[in-house]
């Protein structure tokens, strides 16, 4: 729905429903030749630990999984079974870049070479992808499309944002396992407050980005 008109609606008092996401973007790449669509996400963009990790589906058109959705809004019980379902029904690739590439190359480009690592672990390529945000990766040479807030709009962008979700959170229990006291079991190392805390006492761990602010300062402080 179009901003003026949304604004229009609502100074009336009406509301309009919360859309889900569903295949048209799919759907429209289909009817134009392509034969196999990819949605990409990525996650783990703002927290100071930790690898940025991205997934690539390609969704069967006639088999998908009902209920899916941008992985922020689903409980955790929900992601693990759409996950499940994912898996069982869709091809699926994932892909990480690591800290070090992170603090080399910046974070917005790692989390681009996470999505093209993550299109080039697919089974078989696809020919068309569709990227949640605003930019599509430079070393991406298949035809593709960027997609604002697109894991609201595309049900395969969606399947990538829960599947990328639920791995990232599990290398981060697992970090968490190794390095305690950070929180990483629940923050998954974003900057909670008790994860700065935690930073200011215990220190830096080789799985923090030296290039994030907080870590960089704190290395700071120590040097000096």
């Amino acid at each position: 729905m179009r901003p003026f008109v949304l604004a229009i609606l609502c100074g009336l008092g009406f509301v309009p429903a919360m859309t889900q996401p569903d295949y048209s973007y799919e759907r429209l790449a289909l009817q134009k030749g392509a034969m196999r669509v990819a949605g990409v996400d990525e996650v783990g963009r703002g927290p100071l630990a930790g690898p940025v990790t991205a997934a690539a589906v390609v969704l069967d058109p006639d088999n998908i999984p009902e209920g899916l959705d941008d992985s922020k809004k689903l409980t955790a019980k929900r992601r693990a079974v759409l996950n499940d379902l994912i898996w069982e029904m869709a091809d699926v690739s994932i892909a990480h870049a690591s800290v070090e590439e992170i603090d080399e190359i910046n974070i917005l480009r790692a989390s681009h070479l996470a999505m093209e690592r993550a299109v080039a672990g697919l089974s078989t390529a696809p020919d068309h992808v569709l990227i949640d945000g605003n930019l599509i990766p430079r070393g991406l040479v298949i035809p593709s499309q960027a997609i604002i807030k697109g894991d609201a709009h595309s049900v395969s962008i969606s399947a990538a944002s829960i599947v990328a979700k639920i791995c990232r959170d599990a290398i981060m229990v697992d970090l968490a396992q190794q390095h305690p006291g950070y929180g990483w079991e629940t923050n998954a190392g974003y900057p909670s407050k008790s994860h700065k805390e935690a930073l200011q006492n215990l220190g830096v761990t080789p799985h923090h980005r030296r290039s994030f602010k907080p870590v960089h300062n704190i290395l700071y402080q120590q040097k000096n």
